[in-house]
């Protein structure tokens, strides 16, 4: 980069940009109605979508965390990214090429993420090429080979070999320009005894990239026997500015759309696992990197599924049938109801990965381990029955003693009756005693601490912001959003008295507006109060609440209410200042207070009837 880049192509970039179309990459939107779609805020943890997009607009904003903004906004938001590298990525993603004003401009800082992007693409090109055409990479092309993966596959998913050299990649690195702190930070190289040395020797490598598909870092399984390599089987990137091991999972950027289309997401163990899965059609897999299953994963899962009340998926854990395997799956046990969705284990009952079942018994295997996956409550109490002997009377109370706390921890009221049925009739004793006992497991929940509204913890109240449900305020937020989304349909506005709006935000954004020209579009630069920001764009995004098509009759009737509304009050004020006034005293203020009456009365009827005729 060499400046600023021109005012004119942010502005390009930012027109250009569908907001509904880059914030699907990240959220499961739904058509809302009148132009408006929705999904779960990718910011905060919700049940319900509060998450609402109006492309025409180009806005975004959450009722739930009030985050708001435009595209710009929200993807410096959801990938920490500065202002420049959110436009750069935005113009990369519709193929604009960015001019630079030339003049004073700072250096980007070694963590800038637009560098480390660059760094590990380079990267997993350097990786694949060296897989495709290095004679000391025949061991890892045989390996592949070997675990049903020929070259287009690898090719497919980005498959590398990391050379058995001190520092390969490094130097290739520092061919195309990049620092060492750069390589450092992006997580490829690292400090030896004798100066910079690559992170990954010997090693196949797979290209971790996020929703977006941008190459943030990488996984690595060794080559070398033990003996040779003492190192772990294998080796992620540790976390840098652009790298959260939490916050992503392999494959998804590839999978997200049929995830988010099938209503459905496979989890597996592995890179492989991955590839066998998608290989063999099930085009919905994605795997953890080096980490458990847990909650943020969870809140990227949520927000592709739509997983509400409304819009159900399903969740599929497939584990190693071996015991680390079934633990993982009991892990997945106490997780599983941050789910609305159905959640269900797909285990291979000889102890196959799916990696290892598609290589033995081919894709149909594959896909029929998943058809045939049952409900992870079932799965968890099995696994715990599996482990007493339910022969003896012995074994069943101790195995009741086991999972009828199992059952209690199932938060959905209306599971319970049924799995207590079921566990009845796998350990063969009577539904009052394990009922009796699933109610003694329930009295043992610990409570939450927190408040908590439709399962989830309620979201701090911004102070500032008016209640958009407060039956007094709702004719001031619907007149300022008519004038907001449709400002050709009102042409009176600086005749809206004074005392018309009564909260303090709205009476502050009602003076902004009449700051600029009748009938005339607020662009948000306008406004430099960030809490102004924030409830412009919510007014551009919420709903007008007209029955049908919003017409100019419908604005004119809200406007002439909201000024009747107002008149109204003025009137009742200056009929308790002429209450205190005695006419014989005060005559010429008794009378011009009097007229002013009139006057005001005259035309509150008039807006009254117009507010009748025009609705």
């Amino acid at each position: 980069m060499s400046g600023r880049i021109k005012e004119e192509d942010v502005a390009h970039v930012r027109e250009r940009s569908p907001i509904d179309e880059v914030i699907a990459d990240y959220v499961q939107l739904k058509s809302a109605g009148g132009g408006q779609k929705k999904g779960l805020c990718p910011f905060h943890d919700e049940k319900s979508p509060s998450f609402h997009v109006t492309p025409s607009k180009g806005f975004f904003h959450c009722f739930g965390c009030q985050a708001s903004g435009d595209v710009i906004a929200f993807l410096m938001k959801i990938d920490h990214l500065s202002f420049t590298e959110t436009i750069e990525r935005l113009a990369d993603r519709m193929g604009y090429q960015l001019r630079y004003e030339q003049g004073n401009f700072t250096p980007a800082p070694a963590g800038n993420r637009s560098r480390l992007i660059a760094a590990n693409a380079l990267a997993a090109k350097f990786y694949q090429e060296q897989l495709n055409t290095s004679p000391l990479a025949a061991h890892a092309r045989e390996l592949m080979t070997k675990r049903g993966f020929d070259k287009g596959a690898c090719e497919t998913f980005g498959v590398g070999y990391a050379p058995d050299e001190w520092d390969g990649l490094t130097k290739f690195l520092r061919e195309q320009g990049f620092t060492i702190d750069e390589l450092e930070t992006a997580g490829l190289s690292k400090m030896g005894q004798r100066g910079p040395i690559d992170k990954f020797r010997n090693r196949l490598t797979w290209p971790i990239k996020d929703i977006s598909g941008d190459v943030v870092g990488f996984g690595a399984r060794k080559l070398a026997s033990d003996e040779e390599d003492q190192g772990p089987k294998y080796l992620n990137t540790s976390e840098t500015p652009i790298y959260k091991k939490s916050q992503v999972l392999y494959g998804l950027d590839m999978a997200k759309k049929e995830i988010a289309k099938k209503r459905q997401v496979v989890i597996v163990e592995g890179y492989t696992d991955v590839m066998a899965a998608q290989l063999a059609g099930i085009t919905t897999a994605v795997a953890t990197c080096g980490t458990a299953f847990g909650a943020d994963h969870i809140r990227i899962i949520r927000r592709l599924l739509m997983d509400d009340d409304a819009f159900r998926g399903e969740v599929i854990f497939t584990f190693d049938g071996d015991a680390a395997g079934q633990k993982a799956a009991m892990r997945a046990f106490t997780e599983d109801q941050k789910f609305v969705t159905q959640t269900f284990v797909a285990v291979e009952p000889n102890g196959l990965d799916p990696c290892d079942l598609r290589q033995q018994k081919g894709d149909l295997a594959l896909r029929d381990l998943i058809a045939k996956r049952v409900p992870l409550f079932e799965f968890a109490i099995r696994t715990e029955l599996a482990l007493h002997k339910l022969d003896s009377a012995e074994g069943r109370v101790n195995a009741l003693n086991a999972t009828a706390p199992l059952v209690a921890q199932i938060r959905d009221k209306s599971l319970r009756p049924e799995y207590t049925r079921l566990l009845a009739g796998w350990l063969g004793v009577e539904v009052e005693t394990v009922s009796s006992a699933v109610a003694q497991g329930v009295k043992r929940q610990p409570q939450q601490s927190a408040p908590v509204v439709n399962g989830e913890e309620e979201a701090p109240q911004v102070q500032w912001r008016p209640n958009p449900q407060e039956p007094r305020l709702i004719l001031e937020r619907e007149v300022l959003k008519a004038r907001l989304q449709m400002p050709s349909l009102i042409s009176n506005w600086r005749e809206i008295e004074s005392g018309a709006f009564t909260h303090p935000a709205y009476i502050q954004l009602a003076q902004i507006i009449a700051a600029v020209d009748e009938q005339s579009s607020i662009e948000i630069e306008q406004i430099s109060d960030e809490n102004m920001r924030a409830l412009f764009t919510e007014l551009n995004v919420e709903p007008i609440r007209a029955d049908g098509e919003v017409t100019g009759h419908y604005v004119e009737s809200i406007v002439a209410r909201l000024r009747e509304v107002g008149i109204s009050r003025a009137i009742a004020e200056l009929k308790s200042s002429l209450q205190r006034l005695n006419p014989v005293e005060n005559e010429q203020e008794y009378n011009q207070a009097f007229a002013s009456l009139v006057a005001l009365e005259t035309t509150r009827r008039g807006l009254h009837d117009l507010a009748l005729r025009s609705i």
